[in-house]
């Protein structure tokens, strides 16, 4: 699946535009089967997972249109159901995580829905029960059939209901969310996600008639209408990417300007990395990252060792716990990173310890860092991506270490960032694709 080999030590520099939010991304081309009429959505990422979505649709009988390379219009006026019982249909939609978000909105149009087991990255037990706990309350009849790892949901009608969350899914609350924007009543969701990705598929609904409150909240009510109709849409760019060039300006000692992030949407991002030493500016919707040769964790005020864990929004992202702990190995100090989610996600570690990274790996959900100082260089490895995000991270690593390193498995990299060694590049890092 390629191999990027990397030549670190070298300074970046310059400005870098972040992609579009791909999270968001995968929750409202999914809405698009809400309608007939037809809808444009702008700033979606070149990225293999929404790529595959997009096919996905297509291949459903949804119109797809490139207006440019970022914006696509879409019209599901003419949804082939039948092919969502056939071999092609369980082969693409198990090939990605994000297939799981068409059943609700095929669910509340059409009355049925289908879908086999999706993909996605290998990082732990990632649950489903969410989703379908959440049709079954609208009102849906739920089967699975081991032998086929296919789901099935079918309702005359849905209909609105009371539902407190087992988890605070995103996924799942997303894909509820658009179940019950056309469920006969209200439905009220507690424990509900409120990520700014889940709060512009929100307003993306409303925006088609839908009557959604209490956006930004963990309790969503949803007043299901009759009929939702078309709209023009444009994705946040991606939080993610945005934490990823922060920890790689740090790493490299490089000045690197980040443009237009949204940064009213980050949350405890920024603040997160500043509890590493990182000094990081606002100027306008941009944000600065000076060169800086040394950064120094912060301590708790008791002068205990920091820690850094994932928790559902406004917490911190999981998705960017990797990119933390890798910034921490050149940091000043020590961090306990701990990852609440995924049971596998920190198992990426030993690649960076063959690196020279001190790290101890306490159990699979956390790891403790302790910073070199900059008073020995990573130095460059053989390595395999093992998913998105980690893969990320240790491309943040080798373009920081001595030496050369090679990352195979690139596709899982190229799931999630658009023209990264390009736009790496263009900031003067020496990186190529094999």
């Amino acid at each position: 699946m390629g191999t990027f080999v990397i030549e670190g030590g070298h300074q970046l520099s310059g400005e870098i535009q972040p992609q579009g939010a791909k999270n968001e991304a995968l929750q409202v081309i999914s809405a698009v089967l809400l309608t007939p009429e037809p809808v444009t959505i702008s700033n979606i990422p070149n990225i293999v997972d929404v790529n595959k979505l997009i096919d996905l649709l297509q291949s459903m009988g949804v119109k797809v249109e490139r207006l440019a390379p970022d914006t696509y219009k879409f019209q599901a006026d003419d949804v082939n159901m039948d092919y969502l019982t056939s071999e092609e249909f369980k082969k693409k939609g198990s090939s990605l995580r994000g297939s799981i978000m068409i059943m609700g909105p095929l669910l509340t149009r059409f009355g049925r829905g289908f879908i086999p087991r999706p993909g996605g990255d290998k990082i732990g037990r990632r649950r489903l029960d969410t989703h379908f706990i959440g049709f079954q309350n609208l009102g849906a009849q739920f089967d699975f059939d081991p032998k086929e790892s296919f789901y099935r949901a079918h309702a005359d009608k849905l209909k609105g209901a009371y539902m407190l969350l087992d988890e605070a899914s995103v996924t799942g609350t997303a894909n509820i969310v658009m179940a019950a924007s056309m469920a006969e009543g209200t439905t009220t969701i507690y424990n509900a996600a409120c990520e700014p990705y889940l709060q512009q598929l929100c307003k993306m609904i409303n925006s088609m008639g839908g009557k959604i409150t209490g956006l930004g909240s963990n309790k969503l009510i949803i007043e299901g209408v009759d009929y939702l109709g078309g709209c023009d849409h444009r994705c946040l760019p991606d939080m993610i990417e945005i934490g990823s060039f922060i920890g790689l300006a740090a790493m490299t000692q490089s000045e690197i300007t980040i443009k237009d992030v949204a940064y009213d949407e980050l949350g405890v991002i920024p603040s997160v990395f500043k509890k590493l030493g990182i000094n990081l500016e606002r100027r306008g919707d941009d944000i600065y990252i000076p060169s800086q040769e040394v950064y120094e964790i912060e301590s708790f005020i008791d002068g205990s060792i920091m820690t850094i864990s994932d928790a559902p929004w406004p917490g911190f992202t999981p998705d960017l716990l990797s990119i933390v702990l890798v910034t921490a190995t050149q940091a000043k100090g020590s961090v306990l990173i701990h990852q609440k989610m995924f049971e596998s996600r920190l198992f990426f570690t030993d690649k960076l310890i063959d690196m020279g990274a001190q790290i101890i790996l306490c159990d699979p959900h956390r790891a403790t860092v302790i910073g070199l100082e900059r008073k020995q260089a990573l130095r460059g490895v053989t390595m395999t991506s093992p998913d998105i995000r980690a893969g990320v991270s240790l491309l943040i690593a080798a373009l920081s270490a001595e030496g050369t390193s090679t990352i195979h498995n690139i596709g899982q990299i190229d799931r999630g960032y658009q023209y990264i060694e390009q736009r790496l590049k263009n900031l003067g890092a020496q990186i190529e694709r094999q």
